[in-house]
């Protein structure tokens, strides 16, 4: 261990910059995107609009029920840390070892393959199709070498220290909220169309799925089990854009007062964000007609409201827009990935270097194992393919968490609790419920990808036993 090695991570991040990692770490590419999938799978205005609604209130419901766990345990490992109080080491680890496997690591490189989507928008020769090696079923592109290439930059970035992560975290996320807002307001003043709107609201809680057959939209109505599919497939691209917002936790050791702050930050972030959200889509349906929405070139309807808006430098200014928004994203999720790797190192339960600080106050090895994960996977699938793989992992580990404030209330009445949760029992639980019903439709309608998600999880099990194994020998 280097001799100028520090032993403690410094407290340096006030309330703004949490907030930034917050909203920064949950606005990525998924708003640009994800509403073309929504339009196709559930059809009508309302149901669009009432899609980004449901995971706007249910994310709040969750960080709003957090703010009583990080007022509690305001430690490094965040999350990690409130299930191993709530359960046990070998739960923590399941939520470890998955945040590694697939979450966290998952949802950088499904950012990075986003942050690459759209630099080949304005650099060609990026572009997925862009082959640079083909071996049959196995090709990478020069967009996947791009993905790579960002997640280095700024995992060497936040090896430097927490201020300089801080630093590009503040002034990227401020960008996009101010660039954001910008789109939204030109949107709605210049781009909107009453006609359009109108006739998008006309029959607005239709259901009915659309689909292209040969130039052709083809309308098929949904009931019963089919729409509750739909419902599930369409929450998994809202639920997923709204995501990551539990990633402040994780660096609870280096904000300053992080038993309020930290609290603070979750309602504040994940507030902003759905205004947001709701405010985008509701431009889109004034400027775009359903249709052109679910069948945007590429799924990219933030392209086709800001021509729409802005005429041909539209896409120019939206490509720099995701551009700027997912590269500001990934340092979030950067940066404090790696803080869960530290502490389960120092539970013993992880590789050993993670648990170290370097010179400058962070787990520089867990930074990198990080990156080369990531790194990997960037490799192995499209946007939408790890999105579904990632969002079953992480609504079964926000159910855990949630239920374990439950589990605490009994276990350890006495400890000091800043804030409670809002709503206590009946939102943690209309989470609860709405998150497992999520949950096992998605085992039922996006199976390719949702069981290798839970196959990781599951593997964490043997992995454990392992660690534990080696554990004992070491002591």
């Amino acid at each position: 261990m280097d001799i100028n090695q520090t032993k403690s991570f410094k407290p340096t991040l006030g309330l703004l910059d949490a907030t930034m990692i917050v909203a920064g770490s949950m606005i990525g590419s998924g708003i640009f995107i994800v509403t073309a999938e929504i339009a196709r799978s559930v059809g009508g205005a309302g149901w669009v609009t009432a899609m980004w609604v449901l995971a706007g209130v249910v994310t709040l419901i969750a960080a709003l029920s957090y703010g009583e766990l990080s007022g509690m345990f305001p430690k490094a490992g965040g999350q990690y840390v409130y299930l191993r109080e709530a359960y046990n080491p070998f739960i923590a680890f399941l939520f470890g070892w998955t945040q590694f496997g697939v979450i966290q690591t998952g949802t950088i490189a499904a950012v990075a393959v986003a942050f690459a989507k759209f630099t080949a928008y304005l650099i060609p020769s990026f572009s997925e199709k862009n082959i640079l090696l083909d071996l049959g079923s196995f090709q990478i592109s020069s967009a996947q070498i791009v993905a790579i290439i960002s997640i280095i930059l700024l995992t060497y970035i936040n090896t430097r220290g927490v201020k300089h992560g801080k630093v590009i975290q503040t002034v990227f996320t401020m960008a996009k909220l101010l660039s954001l807002f910008g789109l939204i307001i030109f949107g709605l003043l210049m781009g909107a169309n009453r006609e359009i709107w109108e006739a998008n609201w006309q029959d607005p809680w239709n259901h009915f799925s659309l689909e292209m057959v040969n130039g052709a939209v083809v309308t098929k109505a949904l009931s019963g089990l089919a729409f509750f599919g739909a419902i599930a497939v369409s929450m998994k691209g809202s639920l997923f854009s709204s995501d990551a917002w539990n990633n402040v936790t994780f660096i609870a050791a280096e904000i300053k007062n992080p038993a309020k702050n930290i609290g603070r930050s979750l309602f504040l972030g994940t507030l902003i964000v759905t205004i947001i959200y709701v405010s985008c889509n509701l431009m889109y349906l004034a400027v775009l007609p359903l249709h052109d929405i679910a069948f945007a070139a590429n799924d990219r309807v933030g392209v086709a409201a800001a021509e729409k808006i802005f005429g041909n430098i539209g896409s120019f200014i939206i490509a720099v827009m995701i551009m700027i928004s997912t590269f500001g994203c990934n340092n979030g999720l950067i940066l404090s990935g790696a803080r869960i790797y530290y502490t389960m190192a120092e539970d013993k339960l992880f590789f050993k270097r993670a648990g170290e600080l370097n010179k400058n106050s962070v787990p520089a090895y867990g930074l990198w194992i990080q990156c080369a994960w990531a790194s990997l996977l960037c490799l192995t699938g499209r946007y939408n393919d790890l999105l579904a793989l990632v969002i079953f992992g992480v609504l079964i580990f926000y159910v855990l968490t949630i239920l374990g404030i439950f589990i605490l209330r009994s276990k350890r009445p006495d400890i000091e609790r800043p804030y409670k949760a809002i709503g206590y029992p009946v939102l943690p639980l209309v989470y609860v419920l709405v998150a497992l019903s999520l949950a096992a439709l998605l085992l039922i309608f996006e199976t390719s990808y949702t069981l290798p998600g839970l196959g990781i999880i599951l593997l964490g099990i043997p992995l454990y036993f392992i660690a534990m194994r080696n554990k004992g020998k070491a002591a």
